[in-house]
């Protein structure tokens, strides 16, 4: 197969990262409360969904029950399994849990023992929580990026991430579908379709992407199968889905939250984060997941003192801050994303803000063919580097395999696009090669020196602000989604910290607004965030549209 042309390269790196945007030039429609739903399609009853006990809990909602007794970790974990089963495969059919955790009960039985002698281990004590297919849990799961390829592989010590929920006391309620590795298989890919989970769909409109690559845990939060889930990001797999499904998502600072266990795609850009329908939720679970670990020796160093996320947040917190708005390539892709950015941006003068407006980022567009090739080889080294920790009888111990494999089950796993970034990525050298150290080099230099950290100097900021993408876009299985237009990629490539916070919607279909931030400024960031949300209550929750009202 032939390498694609550049301008598909450049589809490619969008395609990964997941950002789906509408066509420009409509009319804004940023309501702040939504209009009455139609009904489901499928075969979902509708009154009964919408009554949904649990709907829109957050953790401390779901807490207070727990400490009075309305609920306990058991009846939560059969709660949220059953609204997994009438809404995943049945009403609206969403897809976004691969499978449930057949100890889940027992695991909640066990943490009720707890409660009952006196013991919690504090905010997260007997919550369910999801968590993508790529992070490794040591049970009775399986851990499989969505490919049928690693079907049936268990991994022997769960991920850092995990073992941090479990030792909180969080419930790990099932693994979450996913663009397939990670979105990093092909030029033309659909995000939120895996081989083992097939097609996810938008809560807020059925025909819509949840976008990628965390798609699964993005609409499972949506779509109240939980409060919080994990989602990892190399570049938008985040914030991306997040903000495709009007939430909370935040990736850190590379260093902050472990890797180790987690499916890899490049060790310079990829980090677990939390997806929260709330800033609070969001604080809550980046303080579980945030951790240092001698297995993935990032953590390890230059790293800051432990926070507290919760006492950083402050309805004041945008007060005096200055906010940089970074218009050039984030902004004139799409109309309704750019009136409901400027929106925001008053909503954050009104709360206090200093506005420094434009804050443009000066290499803004310029690392993207850099970034795509550091990703093809770190990906082939580090995803091999993770075969080979596999238990005996693995399917794949090389990318080779997973090629050859995906060719000998061609009907299940390429019915609708191919594995052109596999190819080209098998094909490069190892980390040692100097074309991957000058692309690395390269990325450095624009996305930190000369790119972030040139523009928060330069205009002395707390945090620049840009919408994080447009409109999610209608699925496309045949062509591939396109995108028109994104922000993930800067604090992605320089490792930077970000959270994206939705900002209304457009024809009822979610937009987000970004913050980013210096290296571990997750605690600011988190606090400008909870300001925002604070002062405009954008979310509004799903209502499974047929399609975006238009």
């Amino acid at each position: 197969m032939s390498d694609p042309s550049t301008s598909e390269l450049a589809i490619t790196r969008r395609g990964f990262v997941a950002t789906a945007a509408a066509a420009a030039g409509a009319a804004l429609l940023v309501p702040d409360r939504l209009p009455a739903a139609p009904a489901l399609v499928g075969r979902g009853d509708q009154s009964t969904e919408r009554a949904f006990a649990l709907e829109e809990k957050t953790i401390g909602q779901l807490q207070a029950g727990l400490a009075s007794g309305e609920y306990t970790a058991r009846t939560l974990v059969e709660q949220y399994l059953a609204r997994i089963e009438s809404m995943d495969r049945r009403g609206p059919a969403l897809h976004h849990v691969i499978e449930t955790n057949p100890d889940a009960l027992a695991i909640a039985d066990a943490l009720d023992g707890e409660r009952r002698n006196g013991r919690t281990r504090g905010a997260l004590h007997g919550i369910p929580v999801l968590v993508k297919d790529n992070i490794d849990t040591a049970d009775r799961m399986t851990t499989t990026a969505g490919s049928l390829a690693l079907e049936g592989s268990h991994p022997t010590r769960d991920a850092f991430v995990a073992e941090r929920l479990r030792a909180a006391g969080a419930v790990i309620l099932g693994k979450t579908n996913l663009s397939e590795w990670a979105n990093f298989r092909s030029t033309h890919s659909s995000s939120g379709w895996s081989g083992r989970g097939g097609q996810g769909r938008n809560p807020y409109a059925l025909d819509r992407t949840p976008s990628g690559s965390s798609s699964g845990s993005g609409g499972a939060v949506a779509a109240s199968y939980c409060a919080v889930a994990v989602g990892t990001e190399t570049d938008g797999s985040v914030t991306s889905p997040s903000a495709a499904c009007s939430l909370v998502g935040m990736k850190p600072t590379i260093g902050l939250v472990s890797r180790s266990g987690i499916i890899p795609i490049a060790h310079s850009q990829d980090t677990a984060g939390p997806m929260a329908r709330t800033v609070t939720d969001a604080a809550i679970l980046l303080g579980v997941l945030a951790g240092a670990d001698p297995r993935d020796p990032v953590t390890t160093t230059r790293r800051p003192a432990a926070v507290d996320y919760v006492r950083a947040l402050d309805a004041a917190g945008l007060r005096g801050a200055r906010i940089g708005v970074a218009r050039k390539t984030y902004t004139g892709y799409s109309a309704v994303t750019d009136a409901a950015f400027e929106q925001a941006v008053r909503a954050m003068k009104d709360a206090g803000a200093v506005i420094v407006d434009p804050a443009d980022i000066a290499t803004a567009g310029k690392f993207d063919d850099a970034e795509f090739e550091v990703l093809l080889y770190e990906f082939k080294a580090d995803l091999e580097t993770y075969l080979r920790t596999l238990p005996a009888g693995a399917r794949a111990r090389t990318l080779d395999d997973l090629i050859a494999f995906n060719k000998a089950h061609a009907a299940a796993e390429l019915p609708y696009f191919g594995q052109e970034i596999f190819e080209m990525a098998a094909k490069k050298g190892p980390l040692s090669t100097p074309a991957y150290r000058k692309a690395l080099d390269k990325c450095r230099l624009l996305s930190r020196t000369q790119g972030l950290d040139a523009t928060f100097a330069k205009h002395r900021l707390d945090a620049l602000v840009a919408p994080t993408q447009g409109p999610p876009s209608t699925i496309d299985l045949v062509n591939g989604e396109k995108s028109t237009g994104s922000s993930t990629t800067p604090c992605a490539v320089a490792g930077h910290p970000a959270i994206t916070v939705p900002m209304g919607y457009a024809f009822g279909l979610p937009l987000g607004v970004t913050f980013m931030g210096r290296p571990w400024s997750e605690a600011a960031l988190l606090k400008y965030a909870y300001a925002f949300e604070q002062a405009t209550k954008h979310r509004q929750p799903p209502r499974y549209l047929a399609t975006a009202e238009l």
